[in-house]
């Protein structure tokens, strides 16, 4: 399956306004069978206040660097929700990056002060993820939270790469469809925020290949930053667990996130997850 360059702001633009019937949008109902689903262009720049060329053209990726007024306006037709407002204005902005800079691979270096935090949290478990979800570190409640990982070599890991092709990982999460739905929702965002890196588009393209639920996911253009939430897990060493989660970006860093479980203390949740310290991790192959 070929898909298009990740990010682009036609396909965001063309995938959200599909997603807007006349009706919500405001306009009277058509008589007949609409051959466009959703809306056309010239209903998007008519409800946005801008010529059809030039809507037209931004589509295209012919109109660069549209001005705020009219990515609000556009926003607003298309009924974004806040993240997918802030996605329009990365794509539209983002600046072309050039040869040599698209082909860098982003340092996987972690600072000191980073790696003891994965220690200062403890028996809280976390793990720090690179811009592309690959597992840069974690400590050990944090390895263990995600039985196998630890089996695959430290540069094949990778949480989106466990959700849907590691074979434990559907059986591990209770709520597998949010996980996955938002996992790809995720690296839409940060293939919006970083449009050129080998990174985030190796991984989705690899994912597109070898998972068809990851493909058919990755072409509703949902598109989150994920920062907090819930996961319910069904681990096969502390059984039934639920934790609350926090993803805190690290400063100066190629998009680094330290991501950070948690139960309430006295609960049967954090009584599980404290468990996870008696795990015995498998021995790498």
């Amino acid at each position: 399956m070929e898909i298009e360059k990740t990010g682009g702001l036609g396909e965001f633009l063309r995938a959200r306004r599909a997603r807007v019937t006349p009706e919500q949008a405001g306009l009277p109902a058509t008589i007949g069978r609409r051959r466009t689903t959703g809306l056309r262009r010239e209903e998007v720049a008519l409800l946005a206040g801008v010529s059809i060329e030039y809507y037209r053209r931004l589509e295209q990726g012919k109109q660069h660097r549209p001005g705020a007024a009219v990515l609000d306006a556009v926003a607003r037709v298309l009924r974004l929700d806040e993240d997918e407002r802030r996605h329009l204005f990365a794509l539209a902005r983002a600046p072309r990056s050039t040869p040599s800079q698209a082909g860098t691979a982003p340092s996987r270096l972690l600072r000191q002060d980073v790696l003891r935090l994965l220690d200062i949290v403890d028996p809280c478990p976390a793990y720090v993820l690179s811009r592309a979800n690959d597992l840069l570190a974690a400590n050990p409640r944090g390895l263990r939270l995600l039985p196998g990982i630890e089996e695959w070599p430290n540069r094949h890991r990778n949480t989106a790469r466990y959700t849907f092709l590691h074979p434990a990982a559907r059986g591990l999460y209770g709520n597998w469809e949010d996980v996955a739905a938002a996992t790809v929702a995720h690296l839409r965002a940060s293939a919006g925020r970083y449009p050129d890196a080998p990174d985030v588009a190796g991984v989705i393209g690899e994912l597109v290949v070898k998972s068809e639920e990851f493909a058919a996911l990755w072409q509703r253009y949902e598109v989150r930053h994920r920062t907090n939430g819930r996961k319910h897990f069904t681990h096969p060493a502390t059984g039934t667990m639920t934790l609350s989660y926090e993803a805190y970006e690290i400063a100066r860093t190629d998009g680094h996130r330290l991501i950070v479980y948690q139960a309430e203390p006295g609960s049967p949740d954090h009584d599980a997850m404290l468990l996870l310290g008696h795990v015995e991790a498998a021995r790498p192959r």
